[in-house]
């Protein structure tokens, strides 16, 4: 038996962990300009264009999550290690982003000039995790 599987959408939410939420909203805030739509203490929330990014405080999410008002649970969930998220930029902002993360003593650990003209610039987080800013043209729908 054969299936199709329904029609996705965009990826909705990103997921990075945490060893330190104060220094990762610190980072994501003053660094990356964002800002927290929720926060508690084993999450912060950010709206990146049409998607989230969460960040959860590592070990907060080990155990199943009983939300008020009858809205439900969530199943425990964990990642480590480091991890790789990519942001779209516009290509006319990619200069003034070098000069603002050189300016935050953030460190650019690699440049890329993909075949489809686009460029990316690589750095991390206080995390560890990298962090790209990608300019159009890196994939098929960008």
């Amino acid at each position: 038996m054969t299936s199709t599987a329904p029609p996705l959408g965009h990826v909705l939410e990103s997921v990075l962990y945490t060893e330190d939420m104060a220094r990762a909203q610190q980072f994501f805030e003053t660094v990356m300009g964002l800002e927290s739509f929720r926060r508690d203490e084993r999450f912060t929330s950010y709206p990146t264009g049409n998607t989230m990014l969460l960040l959860f405080q590592k070990g907060q999410t080990d155990d199943n999550v009983v939300l008020p008002d009858d809205m439900g649970t969530i199943p425990p969930h964990d990642g480590s290690g480091r991890t790789h998220l990519a942001f779209a930029i516009e290509a006319e902002s990619l200069p003034a982003w070098e000069t603002h993360l050189t300016a935050h003593g953030v460190e650019i650990e690699g440049r890329t000039h993909w075949p489809g003209g686009s460029d990316s610039i690589y750095f991390r987080d206080p995390d560890g995790h990298l962090l790209e800013l990608a300019t159009p043209g890196l994939w098929p729908n960008y």
